[in-house]
């Protein structure tokens, strides 16, 4: 059956249901509210997994929580803190994703004997039960704290709540007050905000770098000393250790403050057992470097420099930062590594607790198809700057964990199983890196991260582009091409726009459990599928009223801006682009008048992202220039948009 017959036969069918919906959605559910659920059973949000992490063992904490029962979306949500819940309700779009609010119920610390620990959490005696939340009485600006803000206690009884203030500060607020609080709350925009900032900070760091360049020579390797390893042990603090043309058989440790300079083609070969280079005072700078011999041992150290602490993962990082790499930092802060080049059987460049590096101009090659624990450059705890350098093969070319801020941007990666991969990692800014070849994700973030952003970077030929996880993420002007899929959207309350979509499998997957993401300005151009969602409501992709460009989505019959919304998740909407016949179906009186009645009713939403305001043009002509795909773009009158 062809695909035009086919979509025929579908609308047949969805009108003939039709006559039927009112009575499946008009059953009366009852005026009594549902009672409150475990928290545990709802879709949480406002405190991040680094958050939750702090609080393991600390079973007698019970942070303030909120839970809520929504008209249009099938789970509870459960809010960590009235502030949350307050300024979620706030949010443009809200109320069409999630409805009106059914029941709201508030953590009720009435008779628990509430008191603080030494951090300002709330303890208890006894499990607090769930009060409506409507006639809850709230303190605020007490000594109450959460693991990153003022936490708001709640009682069922106003005594209670004045006792407490008594006891810890603040002021008894009533439920009507609350909600006119102005709470501030970090989001994405902020994120968006801080780009030029964070890549202005970049810049002064690299600047700073360029002192490990300016080092007078105190020492030249085959005139002064015999090897490198005695220069470097002569040599004065902040002096240059030269290392003339020439094959060297050492394996070295830097442990003071100098410059390690080659001169013409010069390289340290090590004996293929452990780090050739290692790296463990502050203010240490590699230049002009060819390393090979790297030992083979991807993971396990049972040393390291710096004291042993008592985190949860920290037998993690010594099993990964611990491995044999090409250079290696470890506690050792503004540190750089320049032009240099890794042929390595294991790691290119470990980053170990040494905050403030620079990598730059670095090339490193795998000597081995994808070995576990490979990395191109891998940061520990070492936010810094990676930038220019060329990554390829292997399994990660970049690991970033628990660096946050740390700066990727202009690199050329390729090849591997992952291309830059982060864990437990926020606020990084990932931008203008070319990623080829990936055979997993070319950008992977995970582990509930918060903050980081997706800027300008070219996206091809991986399963998939970026897997964005965590919450307020910003993701801008970046071009997914043929990838399987474009994007992944697991994260939640963050900015998707101005992004290309070109040439994928799908365009982007939206998977985020909670309908809380903006997604405007993109441009989605020779998909097989535009866009899909997973199990969930209605995602409203369109902001103050602008939306996106969907090739095939618009017709000069739509007007110009189009009056009609679309929906690349609609069985006709997504056939547009690529099914003859399907723009006079989608435009048929009966569908349109279906789709209005999906947009309204909670129960046919389900796996569905509409576009209410969709353009007739690319809003991203001169990105989607630069992909394959820019002739495939039409505007409402059926010009080609691109043209110059």
């Amino acid at each position: 059956m062809n695909e035009r017959l086919r979509l025929w036969l579908l609308a047949a069918s969805i009108l003939a249901t039709l006559l039927c919906v009112g009575v499946v959605f008009g059953v009366e559910t009852g005026a009594e509210s549902p009672e409150p659920v475990s928290f545990d059973d709802t879709v949480q949000i406002g405190l991040t997994l680094e958050d939750e992490n702090s609080l393991l063992g600390k079973s007698d904490v019970v942070l303030p929580r909120v839970q809520t029962f929504y008209s249009q979306y099938e789970y509870v949500v459960g809010y960590y803190g009235v502030d949350t819940y307050v300024d979620a309700q706030r949010q443009e779009g809200h109320d069409q994703r999630f409805g009106y609010p059914v029941a709201i119920y508030a953590t009720d610390y009435s008779d628990t004997g509430i008191d603080l620990n030494d951090d300002g959490y709330p303890i208890v005696e006894r499990s607090p039960g769930w009060v409506d939340a409507e006639a809850a009485w709230y303190v605020v600006e007490s000594d109450a704290r959460t693991p990153s803000e003022e936490a708001i206690p709640s009682f069922g009884d106003r005594s209670d709540a004045e006792s407490f203030v008594e006891s810890h500060g603040g002021e008894v607020r009533s439920w009507e007050e609350i909600v006119d609080t102005p709470f501030e709350k970090d989001d994405a925009s902020g994120v968006r905000d801080r780009v030029d900032r964070q890549d202005a900070e970049a810049d002064a760091l690299v600047d700073d770098a360029e002192a490990h360049d300016e080092r007078p020579i105190s020492v030249v390797v085959g005139e002064d000393v015999d090897s490198v390893q005695e220069g470097i042990d002569e040599a004065p603090e902040n002096t240059t250790v030269l290392v003339p043309e020439g094959t060297y058989d050492e394996t070295l440790e830097i442990d003071r403050p100098v410059t390690l300079a080659g001169e013409g083609n010069a390289t340290i070969r090590g004996d293929e057992n452990g780090s050739v280079v290692t790296i463990t005072e502050p203010d240490v700078g590699v230049r002009d470097l060819s390393i090979t011999g790297v030992g083979t041992l991807a993971t396990g150290a049972e040393e390291l420099p710096g004291e042993e602490g008592d985190d949860w993962d920290d037998q993690f990082q010594v099993n990964y930062a611990g491995a044999d790499a090409g250079v290696s930092a470890h506690v050792a802060d503004n540190v750089s590594v320049e032009d240099v080049h890794v042929e390595t059987p294991a790691n290119g460049v470990i980053l170990r607790e040494s905050p403030g590096a620079v990598v730059k101009n670095v090339t490193t090659v795998a000597t081995v198809d994808g070995t576990d624990g490979y990395a191109g450059v891998m940061a520990f705890r070492s936010p810094g700057v990676i930038e220019d350098s060329t990554i390829t093969d292997g399994r990660d070319t970049i690991y970033l964990y628990r660096s946050p801020g740390m700066v990727v941007r202009d690199n050329e990666i390729g090849e591997s199983v992952l291309g830059i991969h982060l864990m437990h990692n926020d606020e990084a800014l990932i931008a203008d890196n070319q990623i080829r070849d990936a055979e997993k994700n070319g950008v992977y973030i995970m582990t509930g991260p918060v903050g980081n952003a997706i800027v300008g970077n070219e996206i091809s030929n991986a399963e998939v582009g970026a897997y964005v996880g965590g919450s307020e993420s910003y993701v801008a002007e970046n071009a997914f091409e043929e990838n399987d899929v474009g994007l992944q959207m697991e994260a939640s309350g963050s900015i998707y726009e101005h992004n290309v979509f070109a040439g994928n499998g799908v365009g982007a997957r939206d998977t985020a459990v909670l309908p809380t993401n903006r997604v405007v300005g993109n441009d989605f151009v020779g998909n097989d599928d535009h866009a899909t969602a997973s199990t969930g409501p209605l995602r409203i992709w369109s902001h103050d009223g602008d939306g996106n460009y969907w090739q095939g989505g618009t017709s000069l019959a739509d007007g110009d801006p189009p009056a009609r919304p679309y929906s690349p998740t609609d069985p006709v909407d997504g056939r547009l682009h690529d099914v003859d016949g399907a723009e006079t179906l989608a435009r048929a009186p009966a569908l349109d008048a279906l789709s209005g009645l999906e947009q309204s009713v909670s129960g046919m939403q389900t796996e569905s992202i509409t576009d209410l305001s969709p353009t007739c043009g690319p809003n991203n002509p001169e990105l989607l220039e630069r992909t394959e795909w820019a002739e495939e773009a039409y505007s409402c009158d059926g010009t080609v948009v691109t043209d110059s």
